[in-house]
């Protein structure tokens, strides 16, 4: 059995074609679509993911860290993929 059903590649391939914001979105509510916060170990990761962010967060207030361009890391990663 496929690892992506016919239809959910063609709705892949669908969101694929919107804006950059309109992909987020969708991504923002299947992510929520998978509710782990229901699951035993979901509140646990939910305050390990806002722990993280908040460390995060803190690191480019204090100027320790930086940002990567989203086109740079994208590019990095496709390399990283083709290299397989």
């Amino acid at each position: 059995m496929p690892l992506v059903t016919i239809t959910a590649n063609r709705v892949l391939l669908d969101a694929l074609g919107l804006s950059d914001q309109e992909r987020a979105e969708i991504a923002a509510r299947l992510i929520e679509s998978l509710d782990i916060a229901g699951d035993e170990d979901g509140a646990a990761i939910e305050a390990a993911w806002a722990q993280e962010i908040e460390r995060r967060c803190a690191a480019l207030d204090a100027g320790t860290t930086g940002t990567t361009d989203w086109a740079d890391v994208r590019r990095r990663i496709e390399i990283e993929i083709l290299r397989k």
